[in-house]
C-alpha cells in the first residue's frame, strides 16, 4: 500500500487515499470541537508585520475540520477570516478574463463532458489562425486583456504545434487600443518538453483540472483516452515545474465525487507543490458541474448546493491563504457575489464557451462545453463589480516584470504584491473606460477611481498612478504599470 508523502513524485503517495480518508475520520470526530476550530480560525487570520501582513495558512486536516464543521458561530468567523485573508492579499481588486474555446476535437471518453469521441451528433469545429485572430479581435472590442485558451485532448488535430501557432497567433494581434497582454493554458496533460514550449510561447499560467482526485471515480469518469491514466494526469504540475511553467493553476469538478473527499485531496496537491518545488497554485478555480449537450449533472451524486458551495470556497481561501481563486460564468450572479466575499479573486466576464463563439452575433449553443449561467455583458459584470466595492482589474503586470512562481508568492504572502497591483488595477481600468466601457459604466469608474487613488499609502506611487491616468484619459498612450 502506498505511504503518505508530501515530497514524493508518485501521485498515489502525494494524493493518498489512506490519507484522506484518516483526515476526513478526524474531521468528523472534531466537526463540533469548538476549541480545536478557534485554535484553527486563529492560526489561519492574517497577521499585521512591519512590512505588510503573513497568514500561516492550513493543513489538509486543520482545513478539513472546518469544512465540517456545524457550529453556526463557528462557520460565520470563518467566513470572516476568509474575507480578511482576500482583502489583506488582494484587496478589493477582481482580476477580469475570458476563455477562448479553439477546438473542441478530442479523444477522451470523459463522461462529464460534451467533447467526449462518443457523442457523434454535436458539431465539430478546429479555429483556423485567421479564425483565431477574428476571435481575438472580438474579445479586444470587449475589452478583454487576459484570455485563457482552451481545447479538447487530441494529437492529430489539436497538437502542441497548433497550440503555439494558436498562442503566437493570439499575442500577435495588435487592434486599435487592444492587446491580449496574458494567455492562461488549459490543455491536456502533457509532456515536459511541451511544457518548455509552452513556456518559450510566453504562456501565463498552466491550468489543468484534476476533476476528481479519487483513483476509483477518476477511472471510471475518464473509461477511454488518454485522460484515463490517473498518475500522468495528476502529476501533471510537476512536469510543468520541470519544464520552467512556475505559475500552475489547480482545479476540481465539484459534484464528480463527495466533495469532502476532493476538497482534502486538493489542500494535499497544494501542499505538495509547495514542499516540492516552493511554490503552491498560482490559481485554485471551482467550478461545479453543469448541464451541457447530453450531460445531466442529476447523474452524479455528489452535487453540493449553494451554501456548502460557499463554505467550501471559504475554507479553501483560508487553506491556501496566496493562491488566486476563479470562478467562472458556470455560476450565476448570485452565487457568483457571495463568493467574491469570502476568497473570489478572478472571474470571467462575457464568456462564450463555443469554438468561434465570440464572432457570431447571437451566442450560439451547439458547441458549447457547459450552459453560461452568468450571460451579462463584460460591461455590465464590470459595473457590477464597481457597485458593490470591487475593483475591476485588466492588469497583467506581474507577468510581464517577471514576478511570477516564487518571486510572486515571496511578494503576495508578505502582503507586498499590493504596493503595485492596487494602482495598476486602477490604471487599466482607466484603459478599460476610456476604450469600451457605456458612459454609465465609465461614470461609475471614475468615481471609483478618485476613491481609490486616496486609498494609495505611498505619495509618490500615488501621484504616479494619478498621472498615468490623466494620460490615458488625454491620449492614446496605455500599458503603464508598475
Amino acid at each position: 500500500m502506498a505511504k503518505y508523502d508530501p515530497k514524493s513524485m508518485k501521485a498515489d503517495e502525494f494524493i493518498n487515499d489512506a490519507e484522506i480518508l484518516e483526515t476526513l475520520e478526524y474531521a468528523e470526530r472534531n466537526k463540533n470541537n469548538a476549541a480545536l476550530i478557534d485554535e484553527i480560525l486563529e492560526k489561519a487570520r492574517p497577521k499585521k508585520t512591519a512590512t505588510g501582513c503573513t497568514c500561516a495558512g492550513l493543513t489538509h486536516r486543520e482545513a478539513s475540520v472546518l469544512l465540517a464543521c456545524e457550529l453556526p458561530d463557528k462557520i460565520e468567523k470563518m467566513y470572516e477570516i476568509a474575507e480578511e485573508i482576500k482583502l489583506a492579499f488582494y484587496g478589493n481588486r477582481i482580476v477580469i478574463f475570458a476563455p477562448l474555446y479553439l477546438s473542441n476535437y478530442c479523444v477522451n471518453g470523459c463522461v462529464y463532458c460534451p467533447y467526449h469521441m462518443k457523442n457523434k451528433h454535436i458539431p465539430r469545429k478546429k479555429l483556423t489562425q485567421e479564425e483565431v485572430r477574428a476571435e481575438v479581435i472580438a474579445l479586444q472590442d470587449m475589452g478583454h486583456k487576459r484570455l485563457a485558451i482552451e481545447a479538447g485532448e487530441d494529437p492529430k488535430n489539436n497538437p502542441i504545434e497548433y497550440i503555439l501557432e494558436c498562442i503566437k497567433t493570439i499575442y500577435g494581434v495588435h487592434h486599435k487600443n487592444g492587446d491580449i497582454r496574458r494567455v492562461n493554458v488549459n490543455i491536456a496533460a502533457t509532456t515536459v518538453e511541451n511544457y518548455r514550449k509552452l513556456k518559450e510561447a510566453g504562456i501565463g499560467t498552466y491550468i489543468l483540472f484534476q476533476e476528481t482526485y479519487h483513483k476509483e471515480s477518476y477511472l471510471k469518469l475518464h473509461p477511454t483516452g488518454p485522460k484515463h491514466d490517473y498518475d500522468y494526469h495528476t502529476e501533471a504540475m510537476d512536469r510543468a515545474m520541470e519544464g520552467g511553467i512556475d505559475d500552475v493553476g489547480l482545479g476540481v469538478l465539484f459534484g464528480l465525487e463527495l466533495y469532502k473527499y476532493e476538497f482534502a485531496g486538493l489542500i494535499m496537491h497544494a501542499e505538495h507543490l509547495e514542499a516540492v518545488h516552493g511554490v503552491g497554485p498560482h490559481t485554485i478555480s471551482v467550478p461545479r458541474v453543469k448541464r451541457a449537450d447530453d450531460i445531466d449533472p442529476d447523474e452524479f451524486d455528489g452535487g453540493i448546493d449553494d451554501k456548502t458551495f460557499e463554505k467550501l470556497t471559504a475554507c479553501i481561501r483560508l487553506a491556501v491563504p496566496y493562491t488566486g481563486m476563479i470562478i467562472s460564468t458556470r455560476e450565476n450572479e448570485q452565487v457568483r457575489s457571495k463568493l467574491l466575499r469570502l476568497g473570489i479573486s478572478q472571474v470571467s466576464g462575457g464568456s462564450r464557451t463555443s469554438v468561434g463563439g465570440y464572432t457570431q452575433k447571437e451566442r450560439p449553443h451547439d458547441t458549447e462545453q457547459f450552459d453560461v449561467s452568468d450571460q451579462r455583458t463584460l460591461d455590465e459584470v464590470v459595473r457590477w463589480l464597481m457597485e458593490n466595492g470591487h475593483i475591476p482589474s485588466f492588469c497583467t503586470a506581474c507577468y510581464r516584470e517577471g514576478r511570477t512562481g516564487d518571486r510572486f508568492m515571496s511578494l503576495c504572502k508578505s502582503g507586498q504584491i499590493l504596493n503595485c497591483c492596487h494602482p495598476n488595477a486602477l490604471m487599466t481600468l482607466a484603459e478599460y473606460l476610456e476604450d469600451y466601457a457605456s458612459p454609465e459604466t465609465k461614470e461609475t469608474g471614475y468615481r471609483m477611481i478618485e476613491k481609490e487613488l486616496e486609498r494609495i499609502p505611498k505619495d509618490k506611487v500615488r501621484e504616479i498612478a494619478r498621472d498615468n491616468i490623466g494620460q490615458i484619459r488625454r491620449s492614446n498612450r496605455r500599458d503603464f504599470r508598475f
